[in-house]
């Protein structure tokens, strides 16, 4: 038996771009990805702070350190530009694996960028 555990996240990113026109997913600055343990088409699910949505999509690489998040396609219509989201990831471990899982999550500043320590 396989259960869901939370994975990483991205907690509270500014989202900067909707773009209806696109064929879906969001994209994600390449230095949050990495960070936050989230590979190119992983899907991951979306929580919008600012009107409660909820959604899930895949993630796409976006220019490196641009602080790029940008909803695409049909998950344009659950954002604005300027709302805060938390965009999570989850895996499938065995219950003993999950005991001992270290999840990862980070914390962007206000331009969607790593802080340096």
């Amino acid at each position: 038996m396989q259960i869901q555990v939370f994975k990483s996240k991205i907690h509270r990113v500014k989202v900067t771009q909707a773009d209806l026109n696109y064929i879906g997913s969001i994209t994600i600055d390449e230095d949050l990805l990495e960070a936050a343990n989230i590979i190119e088409g992983e899907k991951v699910q979306i929580v919008n702070n600012n009107n409660g949505a909820r959604l899930e999509t895949y993630a796409i690489r976006g220019e490196r350190g641009s602080g790029v998040i940008c909803l695409n396609g049909a998950a344009a219509r659950k954002v604005q530009v300027g709302d805060i989201v938390i965009i999570i990831s989850y895996a499938f471990v065995t219950p003993e694996e999950a005991k001992t899982f270290k999840p990862v999550a980070i914390f962007p500043d206000e331009t969607n960028r790593l802080v340096k320590k």
